[in-house]
């Protein structure tokens, strides 16, 4: 009775993961082990890792809603923001079970005004049907806000976005955007800001050691990691266009953006590169700004 207890026991600690995870977690080991080669395609299971981590970093960095200037050095603002994102199968394949369609991103943004035309912003995003969070820190400095009149506003913001909850692989993603708007007065402390903006984006990301299924016939299980991945060597370049309503206190905003993920090289060299697929996202918000 204790020998089958203990069993039980074990199957409950090896279990319980599995079954608890929900349908948008993410199961690394079903990219394949690593260091294989895809016959006749020239590319391995740590490409796949790598495509993987830059289009995941691109989904979690999807949202800025924010026009260049800034909240003025005593203004506050939070938001109730939600995203709509395309998620490629670059993302899908290592689910527990992904499911059809875009992917929602539900998230909450602060932001406090300092001197000198600088902003400081705090996000925290959730990937819908998963166990996955991302945490943002950001600062935006408006380089011309309103001082020179026949300009538009122009604000520069460096971001970090460290994605949380991970089981078995970590990812960060860092950027500076540029973004170009202009504030409209419709009278009284009613305004509307039409902006855009282009997003430089770097996601790094590594794994822990992952066991897979014995390879030959010693029986033994492999035990690896897949090739870390470097974000000046992981780019994706995001263009968005928003705009964003103000009546008082209250906040309203609405943004579309397209993330370019650029190619994957060979391992054999040339031009057979592989492209991946854009990540297209709607984005809104509700939120008050004193």
């Amino acid at each position: 009775m204790r020998t089958f207890s203990r069993w039980m026991a074990l199957a409950v600690l090896v279990g319980g993961p599995a079954a608890y995870a929900d349908r948008n977690d993410i199961e690394l080991s079903k990219l394949g082990q690593p260091g294989v080669v895809s016959a006749g395609t020239g590319f391995s299971t740590d490409s796949d890792f790598r495509a993987f981590a830059r289009t995941l970093g691109a989904m979690m960095t999807a949202t800025n809603l924010t026009p260049p200037e800034t909240l003025g050095h005593a203004g506050f603002a939070v938001g109730m923001e939600l995203g709509v994102v395309s998620m490629p199968d670059e993302v899908r394949r290592p689910m527990v079970n992904a499911l059809e369609g875009p992917a929602l991103v539900p998230s909450i943004h602060v932001r406090k005004g300092l001197p000198f035309s600088i902003d400081l912003g705090a996000r925290v995003g959730w990937l819908d049907r998963s166990n996955l969070f991302a945490a943002t820190g950001e600062v935006k400095w408006a380089v011309n806000e309103g001082f020179i009149p026949w300009l538009p506003d122009i604000g520069l913001r460096a971001h970090v976005t460290h994605l949380l909850n991970t089981r078995d692989f970590h990812l960060t993603a860092g950027g500076l955007d540029v973004n170009v708007g202009k504030q409209f007065p419709l009278g009284g402390m009613i305004s509307l800001t039409p902006y855009g903006g282009i997003d430089f984006v770097g996601v790094a990301a590594k794994s822990e050691l992952l066991g897979f299924e014995p390879s030959d016939a010693s029986g033994q299980p492999t035990i690896s990691a897949y090739t870390p991945v470097n974000g000046w060597e992981n780019i994706n370049t995001r263009f968005y266009a928003g705009g964003q309503f103000i009546g008082g206190a209250l906040q309203i905003g609405a943004e579309v953006s397209l993330s370019s993920q650029g190619t994957i090289p060979s391992i054999t060299g040339g031009q057979n590169n592989r492209g991946l697929a854009p990540v297209l996202a709607f984005s809104t918000t509700l939120g008050l700004d004193f």
